[in-house]
């Protein structure tokens, strides 16, 4: 009787080190991650008045200004087609490199996979930059574009998908890549050997196989796009404002802290929303290819 009430009250004494141990990092994560996003959330409630700043008491109308402005409704609306597109072509580019990448063979593939990930050893400013001499009228695309009647590209929307679409390209090959890596290459040889064409192999066995990939490297891509900061700043300039630099704005320049906290939660609520959405369209679709 005794061994029996030991035997089953040990797993709750193994299980105690465990919880001990991970306190620590819990207690990191909600000082690093949930304190700042609680204050953020606390801040947006908070009055505000331009003469006299933040004003005790809360109240919902820097939520009401942003979701009735058609100002606000617009800049939320080109940031997510925007980043919406920055994943499209990140897939379109990405997805065909990580399968070349997968099918290089040594030193090849480490010297691909270090000019994939280069963009990521430079910094963002530097790129930006780089980009804005590239796509600026005197620069060899915004001249050749201008010469071609397209007009000038730099603060443009052309101009910060392309600068998004090189910063972000590096996260949507590693997650593709992985997924290859995983890939067993019994299962393409046992589809073309029952006569598959290169086509329906990589449709039908490849494609599949590689959805884990994409979906993560789309949530990705897409969440960082659409709060991405120095890109549109630099690439759009201030005539094109995506609600990264709205909240910039309001933060450092209107000095309207609540509202500028408004936008980011409205912001985070909104990723999340559009992030988990995509995530169950995808994960459905890819249930019935594989069922």
């Amino acid at each position: 009787m005794s061994t029996a009430v030991a035997a089953t009250a040990k797993p709750r004494t193994e299980g105690l080190p465990a919880i001990l141990g991970s306190l620590p990092l819990t207690l990191l994560f909600l000082t690093l991650v949930l304190t700042p996003l609680a204050l953020t959330l606390l801040l947006s409630f908070a009055q505000f008045d331009y003469n006299t700043g933040i004003q005790p008491g809360y109240t919902l109308e820097h939520y009401l200004l942003v979701l009735t402005d058609s100002y606000f409704l617009e800049i939320f609306w080109r940031t997510f087609w925007i980043a919406g597109l920055t994943t499209l072509i990140c897939v379109l580019i990405g997805a065909p490199e990580a399968y070349v990448l997968s099918r290089m063979r040594k030193p090849w593939r480490t010297l691909f996979l270090l000019v994939v990930l280069s963009p990521l050893l430079i910094s963002l400013v530097v790129r930006a930059f780089g980009w804005s001499l590239l796509l600026g009228p005197n620069g060899p695309v915004g001249g050749a574009a201008q010469a071609l009647g397209l007009g000038s590209l730099l603060y443009t929307p052309t101009a910060t998908i392309i600068g998004l679409v090189h910063v972000m390209l590096p996260f949507m090959v590693i997650p593709v890549w992985t997924s290859l890596q995983k890939l067993d290459p019994a299962v393409e040889q046992a589809s073309y050997s029952l006569s598959a064409s290169r086509a329906q192999t990589l449709w039908r066995v490849i494609l599949p196989q590689t959805m884990p990939g994409i979906l993560s490297g789309s949530l990705i891509v897409f969440g960082l796009s659409a709060s991405s900061f120095a890109i549109p700043a630099l690439l759009g300039g201030r005539r094109l404002k995506m609600v990264a630099t709205i909240v910039y704005d309001e933060f450092l320049t209107e000095l309207n802290w609540p509202l500028g906290a408004a936008i980011a939660v409205l912001l985070l609520v909104a990723n999340l929303a559009i992030m988990l959405s995509y995530n169950r369209v995808v994960e459905r679709s890819y249930r019935r290819s594989l069922g």
